[in-house]
């Protein structure tokens, strides 16, 4: 009778456990990355305005990423904090491109709750290693520990350290004649996200003055899709129009930045003033000094 008891106890016992282990929630993942594993273009509209609104009905829109804009724009550590707040509730994930590829950047904008950091001028080796170890703490990287301000965007159950280093993503922007040439170096770097194209400061560097249809430019392009492709990488770049993402996804492409809220902004007002016949104001000539 006793040892029925026992087995009874321990059968409710084993019974118990196994749903409880059943009703655990599955281990959170990017979505951004978990898409990208998938074969699944992601899109991240990039912010330029130092404003939590424009943030917010972002992630309200669909985007999969916001792309805070931190090396071309006004937006400081204390708005793209609010930002990544405005974000909360909703699957959109917080990237911020630092204004240079250096440890202290990431780390601010990582302990502010950003989920991926974009480093922009990645030409060489040694820079893309400088952008993992930022992005991961010891012993896989060089991250200080105090997120703080993380932890509260992502409050996940047991350690942050653990969430941060499953999920932060390093995406590096190939923009560079330099770049180009060492790309298989900088592609062979573990840890490495995306690699992203900056297609205009590539034209840029090229002496091609932000030309993108000249033979060079589709060359160096060519040339950092193969080592990405080489490498298992999924590759990024600009999308400027609807039109050009599917050509650009054949090509390899799922990691796409959309135009900045101010472009969206204008795009949207023109059909309604030409309707009225409104032109922009031209501005007064006056003298450039």
């Amino acid at each position: 009778m006793l040892r029925q008891k026992r087995w009874t106890v321990v059968s409710i016992s084993l019974a118990l456990a196994g749903r409880a282990i059943a009703q655990a929630p599955a281990q959170w993942e990017n979505p951004v990355r978990k898409q990208l594993a998938a074969g699944k273009p992601v899109l991240g509209l990039t912010i330029t305005t130092p404003s939590p609104d424009v943030a917010a009905q972002a992630a309200n829109l669909g985007f999969d990423f916001i792309w805070i804009e931190m090396e071309h724009s006004a937006i400081t550590l204390e708005t793209a904090r609010a930002m990544i707040l405005a974000t909360r509730g909703t699957p959109t994930i917080p990237f911020i491109r630092v204004p240079v590829n250096e440890l202290w950047t990431a780390k601010r904008a990582l302990d502010i709750g950003a989920l991926g950091v974009i480093f922009p001028f990645t030409s060489t080796p040694e820079l893309a290693r400088r952008a993992v170890e930022a992005c991961k703490y010891p012993p896989s990287g060089r991250r200080g520990f105090g997120p703080g301000l993380a932890g509260l965007r992502w409050p996940v159950p047991g350690a942050y350290q653990d969430f941060a280093d499953r999920n932060v993503m390093v995406v590096i922007i190939i923009e560079q004649k330099e770049a180009v040439d060492r790309i298989e170096e900088i592609a062979a770097v573990p840890g490495i996200d995306v690699i992203f194209i900056g297609t205009s400061d590539l034209s840029f560097s090229l002496g091609l003055r932000g030309k993108q249809d000249d033979p060079a430019h589709r060359e160096a392009v060519a040339r950092v899709v193969r080592a990405a492709q080489n490498h298992k990488i999924p590759l990024g770049r600009p999308a400027g129009s609807a039109a050009q993402i599917p050509d650009l996804v054949k090509q390899g492409f799922l990691f796409f930045q959309a135009p900045s809220e101010l472009s969206f902004m204008a795009a949207g007002a023109r059909p309604l003033l030409e309707a009225l016949g409104k032109t922009p104001a031209v501005q007064r000539e006056r003298p450039l000094y």
